[in-house]
């Protein structure tokens, strides 16, 4: 059943495409063949965090003279709130991408099993 879908539906693009009637009633400006990749994304960028506890750590710095061993509790905050966000940014990234492959890993796949090169 589903072979004889996509049957028809070749027969009806090669009718589209034919000079039956004088011109084609489409006229691809690129050939109807998928490519072999995809185009590689930029993740998108996500909102600051820790923008108080690094604020605070600066502030310290700047009031004892860039003295570390003074602004220690500062900078444990700060590594921490980064620690948390950071793990919460795993936990999220993992959750969103179950089910869909990143670019690279559909490349790879494209190239392993490429399609015909000829057009419908």
């Amino acid at each position: 059943m589903a072979g004889q879908g996509g049957l028809l539906f070749q027969q009806k693009v090669s009718r589209m495409l034919s000079r039956h009637n004088g011109k084609p009633v489409l006229k691809p400006n690129r050939p109807l063949v998928l490519k072999d990749y995809v185009a590689s994304r930029k993740p998108k960028k996500g909102e600051a965090t820790c923008i108080t506890e690094m604020s605070v750590m600066m502030a310290c710095w700047k009031e004892n003279n860039f003295v570390d061993s003074l602004c220690s509790q500062e900078m444990n905050d700060f590594y921490t709130c980064v620690k948390e966000a950071q793990a919460a940014l795993r936990t999220e990234s993992l959750k969103n991408t179950q089910g869909r492959l990143s670019p690279q890993q559909a490349n790879t796949l494209l190239l392993r099993f490429p399609n015909p090169r000829r057009e419908i």
